[in-house]
């Protein structure tokens, strides 16, 4: 276990080092077919360096990332890897990116970590012994209701019916008199808010496994409540996440699931 943590931490971090080059010298920026979803040579390289890491020390392990396939494997091992989350902020020069990378057994998160280079916060944890930043150990906000929360959503980048649904969302919230709403574009960085009580709760619609499975592990050993739509159990394969810090929890789900 501590090798797989090791090993993601590790990871992360060079990721970061990478993201920190770019980001200062500037980068070669395209867009995904279809979509307004950018990408970049930092996103490719930052890949490629994650998964030369991992395939140095567990080569036969199977690799789950943004940017390319790879080919399967019969290990029961999948590494989970977002090279570089929050790409449109990283590519319009807005200072909120991270990488984000875990390892699962079988599809259950035993490591994660979340490297954002920016503030130099390594977020991590593994299963059963707690979430980290930095080594410091974190947990989750104490709110018990709304009024003491800020909460954190994402909007896809499709411009249809999630989208509507986000923003009719966010005015829900805003009537149950919230503290705030923010939307900061990477959604691992804001379940590491989540984990280190800075955020009370997130949602957001249609995430990719690569999106939160570091983040799922790190709220979860932090103390907090992560799920799908309905209070299910959230696995690798579910798009719409809810976390929070457990006590509100309840009431999240009430609203997200409330008729207009």
């Amino acid at each position: 276990m501590n090798n797989l943590l090791g090993i993601a931490k590790k990871a992360a971090v060079e990721a970061g080092k990478i993201h920190a080059e770019y980001f200062e010298n500037g980068v070669q920026i395209g867009e995904k077919s279809g979509s307004y979803d950018l990408v970049t040579n930092a996103d490719f390289e930052s890949e490629a360096k994650i998964v030369s890491i991992v395939r140095e020390v567990f080569p036969s392990h199977n690799i789950l990332a943004e940017e390319e396939k790879y080919e399967e494997t019969d290990s029961e091992y999948t590494w989970i890897i977002d090279p570089l989350d929050g790409t449109n902020n990283f590519a319009s020069g807005i200072p909120v990116f991270c990488s984000s990378v875990a390892v699962a057994l079988n599809g259950e998160v035993l490591a994660g970590a979340i490297y954002d280079v920016t503030r130099n916060e390594l977020f991590f944890a593994e299963k059963g012994q707690g979430a980290f930043v930095n080594g410091k150990r974190i947990c989750v906000s104490p709110a018990s209701n709304l009024e003491q929360s800020i909460l954190a959503t994402g909007f896809f980048y499709d411009r249809g019916k999630d989208m509507r649904n986000t923003l009719r969302n966010i005015e829900k919230f805003f009537m149950a008199n919230v503290r705030g709403v923010r939307r900061f574009g990477a959604a691992a960085i804001d379940l590491a808010y989540v984990a280190s009580g800075r955020f009370s709760g997130f949602w957001e619609f249609r995430l990719q496994p690569w999106d939160f499975a570091a983040g799922k592990l790190i709220v979860e050993e932090a103390g907090g409540r992560i799920t799908g739509l309905k209070g299910e159990n959230l696995t690798i394969d579910r798009h719409y996440v809810v976390a929070s810090n457990g006590r509100i929890h309840d009431e999240i789900l009430e609203i997200l699931n409330s008729g207009d």
